[in-house]
């Protein structure tokens, strides 16, 4: 069995407890650089019956799956899929399996991060001490204001928990309420319009799919109050990044935190580079070495039940 790792630029794999599992496995060929062009990665997996996937910019098109007639396993490290087309991988015989909730708590805490570095402007205040400025701008105090989440899943779920530590009102919106998970996380459901137009922070957390894209479109955005700040630990995707920049130049919208794009790596020159009122992070997030070693260990795990006739974490696949 041949076990292929084509992305793991910059090393994520490399020199862990899980590569030195995955190769008691069987044979791994580990590529330390990008394989974004989809024909150095039909190349690579061309005679792959695994492939592990470490970026989520490395896309597993219907092109480069019908190029990998062994591949029967794409195990990815991570939580999202959108890089992977789901329907062709199941049509073709290829289980897909993902890694949910091991960087649940490290975006989260990223999040909040982000959060607050916006909310207190804390990127505009050094940069102007370092230009010899002393800076005494009121920024906003937080107890008390509303935190609007846009999705409940893992992530979400430690965003609410952190924002009520915080002393926010959390109110949130999602495609699956649950009344029960309400409860627990101490929140309340609402109609979007109604958290778009009242929160104070809104945080988006749901997944990359075709029903999301653009799901912030400039409608939406056009709702969210001029006070507010926007923050996205999610899908670059979620947004419409033109929209955005406009509402952002104009005011319309106080900041954004974001930590996702819909080009990645963000293009040098970028709108978003040139305006003061946003924070901008690469996609960083989830990368901590607690939740990298927990989720690529997963990643093996889900490769060793695979095999075993036990699959876990799967997204598709036959019969799914």
């Amino acid at each position: 069995m041949l076990i292929v790792v084509p992305d793991d630029n910059p090393p994520a794999l490399a020199g862990t407890p899980a590569l030195a599992r995955l190769r008691k496995i069987d044979e791994v060929r580990l590529y330390d650089t990008d394989a974004t062009d989809p024909d150095v990665l039909a190349e690579r997996l061309k005679d792959a019956d695994v492939a592990v996937n470490i970026r989520g910019r490395t896309r597993f098109t219907p092109e480069v799956l019908q190029a990998c007639p062994a591949l029967k396993l794409v195990s990815i490290w991570g939580t999202g899929t959108d890089n992977v087309d789901l329907k062709v991988a199941a049509s073709r015989g290829i289980t897909v399996t993902n890694t949910p909730g091991a960087n649940a708590i490290a975006v989260a805490e990223h999040t909040v991060a982000l959060i607050l570095a916006v909310a207190k402007q804390l990127a505009q205040a050094d940069q102007a001490m370092r230009q010899g400025g002393w800076p005494r701008n009121l920024v906003p105090q937080l107890r008390g204001k509303r935190l609007g989440l846009i999705g409940t899943g893992l992530i979400g779920r430690e965003v609410a928990s952190m924002g009520r530590g915080l002393g926010l009102e959390v109110v949130s919106w999602t495609f699956h309420p649950n009344p029960n998970l309400a409860v627990s996380l101490g929140l309340r459901y609402v109609e979007l319009d109604e958290l778009l137009q009242t929160s104070d922070i809104i945080s988006l957390h749901l997944r990359a799919t075709p029903d999301t894209q653009h799901f912030l479109n400039r409608e939406r955005l056009g709702m969210i109050k001029s006070s507010a700040i926007l923050v996205n630990t999610a899908r670059g995707a979620l947004i419409d990044e033109a929209a955005l920049v406009e509402c952002l130049r104009e005011k319309r919208i106080a900041g954004a935190g974001l930590d996702v794009f819909e080009k990645e790596p963000l293009p040098p020159g970028h709108p978003l580079t040139t305006l003061s009122n946003v924070l901008l992070t690469p996609h960083c997030g989830g990368m901590t070495p607690d939740s990298n070693l927990i989720g690529l260990d997963m990643a093996v795990q889900n490769i060793e039940n695979y095999l075993r006739g036990t699959p876990t974490h799967v997204v598709a696949g036959p019969g799914k």
